[in-house]
């Protein structure tokens, strides 16, 4: 008994020795990701995307280009990640907001993300990553879109749907322009304003009815 009793703390020992050694790890992974993320957002502000280098990011980050390599394929991986992690958040903010939730109350979660992360977004589209942004975020816009159009990507019969996709389309890209533009003028106006001109502007388009056949 006396052995079984020192077996079982041994083994309660080894699996906290070895939960602590993966928490400390995953710590170190993260820390890693966050610092290379970070570089590549202030290089970006001093220079062009196409013209930083691996080794840049290396360097910023303090980390080697082998680690860079565990995590990314290549800088524009590291970019496209960056982006997707947006985008995800971005998504759960609107599921979380709900079905029920008017059109400005979702632009206006669009546009305070946007705000929160204005360093990133900014220096993305002053260092030509401006198709990185349009090419995600339409597709995001496009998938957000259809849900308070209660559209689904599954819907195939072209009688129904070619002429709401294209509508979807429009808005879509309209409103990824619009994103763009606040950027580059630095945010002349507050995401309240931008929320309330966008909803106004997505009821106007979306609630409209059919034109009777």
């Amino acid at each position: 008994m006396h052995y079984c009793t020192d077996d079982r703390a041994l083994c309660t020992y080894l699996k906290k020795v070895g939960e602590s050694s993966v928490t400390k790890t995953d710590r170190r992974i993260r820390k890693s990701q966050e610092a290379i993320k970070a570089a590549v957002i202030e290089l970006m502000m001093e220079k062009s995307f196409d013209q930083i280098t691996l080794q840049d990011i290396s360097d910023r980050a303090d980390v080697s280009r082998r680690t860079i390599y565990l995590h990314y394929m290549d800088k524009f991986d590291l970019l496209d990640k960056l982006l997707e992690e947006h985008i995800n958040e971005l998504r759960k903010l609107c599921d979380a907001a709900g079905a029920e939730a008017e059109y400005e109350d979702i632009g206006l979660l669009w546009f305070e993300y946007l705000e929160r992360h204005y360093g990133f977004f900014s220096a993305l589209l002053a260092s030509k990553g401006s198709s990185f942004f349009r090419n995600r975020f339409l597709t995001f816009f496009l998938e957000e879109l259809s849900k308070a159009d209660d559209l689904s990507p599954e819907e195939s019969n072209p009688e129904l749907t070619d002429g709401e996709n294209i509508e979807l389309q429009f808005l879509g890209a309209a409103i990824v322009g619009i994103v763009e533009w606040w950027f580059k003028q630095d945010k002349p106006v507050p995401p309240v304003f931008m929320a309330e001109r966008v909803g106004v502007l997505l009821e106007r388009n979306l609630e409209a009815e059919s034109p009777s056949m």
